[in-house]
Parts: C-alpha cells; sequence; structure tokens
C-alpha cells in the first residue's frame, strides 16, 4: 500500500519549534504568495495551508512570549530598567 503524502513528509512540529518568529514570518509570507498565485496543484495548496496555520501558531505563541516579557520590565525612578518580581 503506497504511503500517502501527509505520510511521507516528515513532521513539521520539531522543525517549529527551533524557527525564530522571523524565520516563521518569513516562510509564512512565501506560502501566502505561493497560495495567492493559483498555480499550485491542490494537494500541494492543501499541504502549504496546513503549514501556513501551524506556522501562524507558532508565530503568536512567540508573540505573546515576548509580550509577556516585555510587561515584566518596570522603569525605576531613576530610568534603570528592571524585571517585576512574580506573582
Amino acid at each position: 500500500m503506497a504511503a500517502t503524502r501527509a505520510e511521507q513528509q516528515a513532521d513539521p512540529a520539531p522543525a517549529l519549534a527551533s524557527l525564530s518568529f522571523e524565520d516563521a514570518l518569513a516562510e509564512l509570507e512565501r506560502i501566502v504568495r505561493g497560495l495567492e498565485s493559483g498555480s499550485q496543484k491542490l494537494e500541494d495548496a492543501i499541504a502549504a495551508y496546513e503549514r501556513g496555520a501551524a506556522l501562524k501558531r507558532h508565530c503568536d505563541a512567540r508573540l505573546a512570549e515576548a509580550e509577556t516579557r516585555v510587561q515584566a520590565i518596570v522603569a525605576g525612578p531613576d530610568g534603570t530598567l528592571t524585571l517585576k518580581d512574580a506573582p
């Protein structure tokens, strides 16, 4: 029995975890351009859409982490920056 396209591809989750926000966003932008061109075969377009959705979730998570870190920065009266104590 032949393997499906999804089975032939390696699990992208480990690769996503190692991507920086900027690299993930750049890949997502390439996928969007490819989908907008309409030149992909249906199966390839579906796989690209699925990868794009995973990249979007990854970018959202990275942004949330960054926002949490920024919100933890407190400016002191003398202008020095420190981290807020955890609740």
